[in-house]
């Protein structure tokens, strides 16, 4: 059995395979492998859907993000009607701490996506914050803008 986790509760679908516990992944639309980060990735993909309107259709698993010469993978990305990306998520397994060190990983990836939106996640702690990427300023937002904010910030 997962951690509970500070999301309100959702059903999801689950089965083992040969031993090994899956999720239903709702954005990437297949089984994968239940670990304590996904655990967290699914509630808030949940979150994002059921509490602040985010489509399925315009949320991405692991996109892939060329940093440096490297290839990196955000956790997910939110996109606007236009397929611009307004959002960066970074979920981390419930033990690990949200630190400095995790809000610099998703900003280092709005190096490339140049989102106005980050957002980081253990599953007990979600941090948010809005960056005026023009500026480079940013600040830490009470909480989750529901999705049509998202779309219409302008940092």
């Amino acid at each position: 059995m997962m951690q509970v986790l500070n999301f309100p509760t959702y059903q999801f679908r689950m089965r083992t395979l040969t031993g090994v516990q899956q999720i239903f992944d709702v954005a990437r639309k297949k089984w994968v492998v239940l670990t304590p980060e996904e655990w967290v990735r699914q509630h808030l993909l949940h979150f994002l859907h059921f509490e602040k309107q985010v489509p399925f259709s315009l949320m991405q698993v692991e996109r892939k993000v060329l940093l440096n010469g490297m290839t990196r993978r955000t956790d997910v990305v939110i996109y606007n009607k236009e397929k611009r990306p307004v959002m960066i998520c970074e979920c981390k397994a419930p033990g690990v701490k949200l630190s400095q060190t995790v809000m610099d990983q998703a900003a280092r990836y709005n190096i490339t996506l140049q989102v106005p939106f980050l957002l980081i996640s253990n599953g007990t702690e979600h941090f948010c914050c809005s960056i005026d990427v023009s500026n480079k300023l940013f600040s830490f937002l009470s909480e989750i803008p529901k999705y049509q904010l998202m779309c219409e910030f302008n940092g």
